[in-house]
């Protein structure tokens, strides 16, 4: 499920609480996909780390004073009449996790309870991790876990993550390659040390360009990517560092030379969204005119989505309805 329709249904889940597990390969961005939803929804969002847990970590007998014992429950978790009444409970790369902490989880999804001590009615439990076929170390879940819960498996998506990327502002130049290499944007093999992943590009690459030295970007891309990509994503950075200025070219929109080659469009229509405003808004339009269709409508949409107030201009208005065809 891609992670927009994930989104959405996490959310018409929440008023019922339905107890749900997102698996998928690792680095797909799931438990932000989480913490996405409950800042939405407006709710607090409680997470626990489940291989990093003991069964002791959800509570600990002690004397009750009467001669008898009690359970002393974790500050974490949400007590009724305590805790606010609505929130997401989150359980992290809880397929890691040992039988003896999964059946800890099975009662709490099933009885909404701690050791007798209940959560609020409002309170969603959520949990991620990834498959055993990814190799990153899941564990078999209880077969008891499992039907109690319902299992999505998150697809990474080209355009929601050029979307996520673009309000969250990941550099253009990650942005305009994986959108000319779109393969590259999950490519988890688990015989190899380093993979591409949503996370890693973000991350390891978008987070560490412009702060290492020009000299080490290949090798700190490479510890992020794997060799591969790392070797891709320089080589595109060569491109995209000799652009023609994008500021020349929204100077005299009508005059700049359009390139032919495909990664160098993809780098330009990156380079110009991100230029682009309110008061250039126009020349973008003239100049991607000129470009190759799937290569304009490349620019104006990035564009658009970095600033929303541009779908309301006269120029967005001219430009969409000269490219409904390809837009509609």
């Amino acid at each position: 499920m891609r992670a927009t329709l994930l989104k959405d249904t996490i959310k018409s889940l929440f008023p019922i609480q339905r107890t749900i597990c997102i698996e998928g390969a690792p680095g797909g961005g799931k438990t932000t996909i989480v913490h996405e939803v409950a800042k939405e929804l407006d709710v607090p969002c409680i997470e626990r780390h489940m291989p990093t847990m003991l069964v002791e970590d959800f509570g600990i007998l002690f004397p009750d004073g009467d001669g008898g014992l009690k359970y002393k429950l974790p500050d974490w978790f949400p007590v009724k009449g305590k805790a606010p009444e609505r929130g997401i409970l989150l359980f992290d790369d809880r397929n890691q996790a040992n039988g003896d902490l999964q059946k800890v989880l099975a009662n709490i999804c099933q009885a909404r309870n701690l050791h007798g001590v209940s959560m609020p009615d409002g309170w969603q439990v959520v949990s991620t991790g990834n498959r055993q076929s990814d190799r990153a170390g899941a564990n078999r879940v209880l077969s008891h876990l499992r039907n109690r819960e319902t299992v999505y498996e998150l697809e990474t998506h080209l355009d929601d993550f050029t979307s996520w990327a673009i309000d969250n502002d990941v550099k253009p130049e990650i942005i305009s390659f994986i959108r000319f290499r779109p393969n590259l944007l999950h490519d988890s093999d688990p015989q190899r040390d380093q993979n591409p992943t949503p996370r890693s590009w973000v991350e390891g690459v978008s987070d560490v360009l412009g702060t290492v030295p020009p000299e080490a970007e290949y090798e700190s891309f490479k510890g992020a990517v794997g060799e591969g990509a790392a070797a891709e994503f320089v080589g595109f950075l060569r491109i995209f560092r000799k652009l023609p200025n994008p500021d020349a070219i929204l100077l005299n929109p009508t005059a700049g030379d359009v390139p032919s080659d495909p990664a160098t469009l993809y780098a330009l229509s990156g380079a110009i969204a991100q230029r682009a405003t309110d008061g250039n808004f126009e020349r973008v339009c003239t100049y991607a005119e000129r470009m190759p269709p799937e290569f304009s409508v490349l620019t104006i949409s990035q564009a658009a989505r970095r600033n929303p107030d541009l779908a309301n201009t006269q120029a967005f208005t001219k430009w969409s309805i000269a490219h409904q065809d390809v837009l509609f």
